[in-house]
């Protein structure tokens, strides 16, 4: 699946996500256009989507609802749950959002998955126009809500209501002008393969710390994937604030990076805006991240950057077989309060405290 738009940086995103159980044995048995959709890109498809998705909500038995060749519009909807049984969404054609992003409105989605789970979707592309919206941004008039890419509210595709877990993210282009992928509290089990990102923030956990009392991330893998002149390839971010929550047993492994601005971090005392920043001691641990065989180059002279804090200390970070340099030669990495290992060939050398 592609990302597309028609003017840069572009804002939206189209990403594979499979969720972990067998859906093969799942019959195209509910098409799209036999409720009326049009592929020809113009006429609102909204209400055949709606009612195919309600026949394979209700039905008992594992439903794939079909889009085939063509483009398909849509406006802002909502694909509500609980379902009876497993849906897939098989798209082999293109999602296209209207041409006037004020028909979107201030919901800060134009496609929401509520109360659902045991739903997959792949293929196809999912293109929602964003090149509108950022020109009324750039023009400074009054614009609506759009949409940031996180897996909550805010978001031109999103899942609500029950968090991202036992979840794959694979075989994807994201080009944004946010993060390609962030996983917000809750998300656990996920892994991310073969995914292309840039332009954007990179790959995201957090922000986490929002909250005192919310939930934890854990068992997330990003493997096998390129991250080309974004702003972070792997990050880790946390408010420096009272929290229950926590982030372990990340693994970044198999990856390339092409002119990223922090190829590697992890900040604690995250604040994009240096304003209003708590300044309190962050109550979110960080805790087993391995990074493996990440190679490229950095932008900065700072490839690898661990800012944490004394009052909750980063543990048993792991570093092996990183390369990473910046103007040909070695980077520079950059420790605080952040203890852990490194084995095999590491440039720029580890300042883990062990």
């Amino acid at each position: 699946m592609a990302a597309t738009s028609s003017s840069s940086p572009i804002f939206f995103l189209t990403i594979m996500i499979i969720f972990l159980f067998q859906s093969s044995n799942a019959a195209y048995n509910v098409n799209v256009m036999s409720y009326g959709a049009k592929p020809d890109g113009k006429t609102d498809s909204t209400q055949p989507f709606l009612k195919a998705w309600s026949s394979a909500c209700k039905s008992t038995n594992p439903t794939t609802i079909y889009v085939p060749k063509g483009t398909f519009l849509i406006k802002a909807v909502v694909f509500g749950g609980p379902c009876k049984s497993r849906i897939v969404f098989k798209i082999d054609g293109t999602l296209v959002a209207p041409s006037n992003y004020w028909n979107l409105g201030n919901s800060g989605y134009w496609i929401l998955f509520s109360k659902v789970a045991r739903v997959s979707i792949y293929g196809g592309s999912i293109n929602a126009r964003g090149s509108g919206f950022w020109a009324c941004r750039r023009g400074g008039r009054s614009c609506p809500a759009g949409a940031r890419l996180h897996p909550a509210a805010q978001t031109p595709m999103a899942f609500t209501y029950n968090r991202l877990t036992g979840v794959t993210i694979s075989g994807s282009t994201i080009m944004t002008g946010d993060d390609c992928i962030s996983l917000s509290q809750g998300s656990k089990n996920v892994w991310i393969e073969q995914i292309g990102c840039g332009p954007g923030h990179g790959i995201s956990i957090g922000s986490l710390g929002d909250y005192q009392n919310e939930e934890g991330v854990q068992n997330i893998t990003v493997t096998s994937s390129v991250f080309t002149k974004t702003q972070n390839g792997v990050r880790i971010k946390s408010w420096a604030r009272a929290s229950n929550g926590y982030a372990r047993n990340i693994v970044f492994r198999n990856l390339i990076m092409k002119n990223v601005g922090n190829p590697i971090i992890i900040d604690q005392n995250y604040c994009p805006d240096k304003k209003g920043c708590p300044h309190q001691s962050s109550g979110v641990k960080i805790s087993g991240v391995t990074y493996r065989n990440i190679k490229g180059t950095s932008a900065t002279p700072v490839a690898m950057s661990f800012d944490c804090l004394s009052s909750n200390p980063c543990s048993g970070i792991k570093l092996q077989d990183i390369k990473l340099t910046y103007n040909g030669k070695s980077s520079s990495s950059y420790c605080k309060n952040a203890h852990g290992s490194s084995s095999g060939t590491v440039i720029p050398r580890s300042c883990l405290q062990i």
